[in-house]
């Protein structure tokens, strides 16, 4: 795991919108986040200096990987992904780079695609990326503080082999969408969508016989360029589907919540995963929540959370793990671990 230096309290926060270190608290449980540095960090950067550590402790080397995936929803570019980047920066191989676009869900949906290639043979070392620079892209006044306190910055990495023994590793992913209610979690511009999902003009584009679409002034002055969330809408949907796929991954292995050892849900609100653990009666140390240090990481949540409980020896070798998250899409999944 990455994560940079520069820390933001919710005190911090206070500078520029109106809010309260109580009224973040009570809402996420979130304290505080970190925040990239402006120009010399970027989402490929902080993957990066993830991945270094990943590479070390799988005892290989950047030399030796053979397909990177790669999860995001602030890419350094529009295109192309960060992938690229990472191979160009770490000097590897000319071998294949895939970015996945899945936001919250991203780093499981990424590890279930990496699951299929080793199962299949077709690679033996993986590189698994989940990173996001949220603090570029916030609106940091009191009309976007709904959203903007609960996002933070920072990296994850994985280097996934063929397991050496039997039934250990990856036993099975499980992977969700519902379309239905995009819009209510989602950044709208820029795009192509043209206000042709909804009724709402969500895009104040130019008029013009061609072209003109994709930034207009209009979109920055009436801030449409940020992300936009209907909060009450997703943890309706969230505290349903979190179990649901956490007990779809139990049950295809033929066991039961008592028998995780360890469950890292994604860092979404720690009011989520708080109803998560008393909806499968799970205990404490059943279940790791780091929000509260680093707020909503997305596509890097799983893993810089799989990352830290694993530091601290709340994972161990022979372990039942199981990862989960919820996210825009909206899409959910799980992933079940035999450590």
């Amino acid at each position: 795991m990455y994560v940079p230096e520069q820390i933001f309290t919710n005190q911090d926060l206070m500078k520029y919108m109106e809010t309260s270190d109580e009224w973040i608290q009570e809402r996420t449980g979130i304290k505080e986040r970190h925040y990239a540095h402006r120009t010399e960090e970027t989402t490929a950067t902080m993957g990066i200096e993830a991945a270094k550590i990943a590479i070390e402790r799988a005892g290989t080397t950047a030399a030796e990987i053979d397909f990177i995936i790669f999860a995001t929803l602030s890419p350094d570019y529009y295109f192309p992904g960060c992938g690229v980047l990472v191979q160009r920066e770490m000097k590897m191989k000319e071998i294949g780079a895939l970015d996945i676009r899945n936001q919250c869900s991203g780093f499981v949906y990424a590890l279930s695609v990496a699951d299929q290639f080793i199962r299949t043979g077709t690679y033996k070392n993986i590189l698994v990326i989940g990173s996001e620079k949220h603090s570029f892209g916030l609106d940091m006044s009191t009309r976007g503080r709904n959203v903007s306190v609960i996002f933070g910055d920072g990296a994850g990495a994985v280097v996934l082999q063929p397991a050496t023994q039997e039934g250990q590793g990856i036993l099975s992913t499980h992977l969700h969408s519902d379309g239905e209610s995009a819009e209510i979690l989602a950044m709208y511009n820029p795009g192509t969508h043209a206000n042709h999902w909804a009724a709402k003009n969500y895009a104040k584009f130019d008029e013009a016989e061609v072209a003109e679409m994709f930034f207009s002034h209009a979109m920055i002055d009436e801030g449409q360029i940020f992300p936009a969330m209907d909060g009450p809408s997703v943890f309706k949907k969230a505290i349903v589907k979190f179990p649901e796929v956490i007990l779809e991954a139990l049950h295809t292995n033929g066991y039961e919540p008592k028998d995780i050892n360890m469950l890292i849900p994604h860092q979404a609100n720690l009011r989520i995963a708080q109803f998560v653990q008393q909806k499968l009666g799970l205990r404490d140390d059943q279940v790791f929540n780091n929000i509260q240090n680093y707020g909503n990481t997305t596509a890097a949540s799983v893993p810089i959370a799989l990352c830290e409980a694993w530091q601290e020896g709340k994972i161990k070798t022979g372990d039942l793990v199981c990862l989960a998250a919820f996210g825009s899409g909206f899409t959910w999944a799980s992933a079940l671990i035999k450590w």
